[in-house]
């Protein structure tokens, strides 16, 4: 099963108001493991990056200036992600700018979902702990996962860390050495196994009741009866 985690940065947050995406981040995961392949994009939008957006991610309008347009790049990334499950979180919001730079570029390309199919870890993560915060910062915090160097957001750093997330919230390897540290684990638990002594067992003491608690029990009895059937008095 191929798996692409992908995140973008965008001018601004609106679609509608005509911003565009700068920066796409993609992360390839194979039957649930990271591959190491990746691709990775800076866009000039022809348009200015807001200020809010700016102080998010700090993709500035002149380091844009000499980057590709979508239109030259968007071979490249159809071809990574053609086929593909695309783990996104909060979904609606990159594929909505996605759709709309491939209408930009028309040349027949349909909207992303009519080639790969979309997961929303928003979503999922909704599901899973409903009535809590369920940003990527948080899921992060949530499952232990270390986002020390997300001073600003960079799609393909957010990818990483979704990535990480993603099979964390899903049962799954978090890193690419999950493996070996599960063998590690395996062969330090056969270890303390074997080094470990085995607990001595005691035969359980059993205490008989004396000739008083026999008659006291037996008293208690009769008076359930005079109050009707009693199963414990019944031989």
């Amino acid at each position: 099963m191929r798996q692409v985690v992908l995140d973008t940065e965008t001018t601004g947050l609106q679609v509608e108001q005509g911003h565009r995406i700068i920066e796409i981040g993609c992360l390839e995961l194979v039957n649930r493991k990271l591959t190491g392949k990746h691709y990775h994009q800076y866009i000039n939008p022809q348009c200015k990056v807001e200020e809010g957006a700016l102080a998010v991610h700090g993709i500035t309008n002149q380091f844009l200036l000499d980057k590709p347009l979508f239109s030259v790049i968007v071979k490249d990334f159809m071809a990574f992600v053609d086929g593909a499950e695309l783990i996104i979180h909060n979904a609606s919001f990159d594929v909505g700018f996605i759709n709309r730079e491939l209408n930009l570029v028309g040349q027949n390309y349909k909207l992303i979902t009519e080639y790969c199919h979309v997961i929303d870890t928003l979503t999922l993560a909704r599901q899973l702990h409903a009535g809590q915060r369920n940003s990527l910062d948080a899921l992060c915090k949530r499952y232990g996962i270390d986002n020390s160097q997300r001073d600003l957001h960079g799609a393909l750093l957010d990818a990483h860390l979704l990535a990480q997330v993603y099979l964390a919230m899903t049962g799954g390897q978090g890193t690419l050495f999950d493996d070996m540290m599960q063998a590690e684990n395996h062969s330090s638990f056969n270890q303390k196994k074997k080094s470990s002594p085995r607990k001595q067992t005691h035969p359980l003491r059993i205490i008989q009741a004396n000739t008083t608690e026999l008659v006291e029990h037996e008293n208690l009895l009769q008076k359930m009866l005079g109050k009707g059937k009693c199963l414990w008095s019944e031989k």
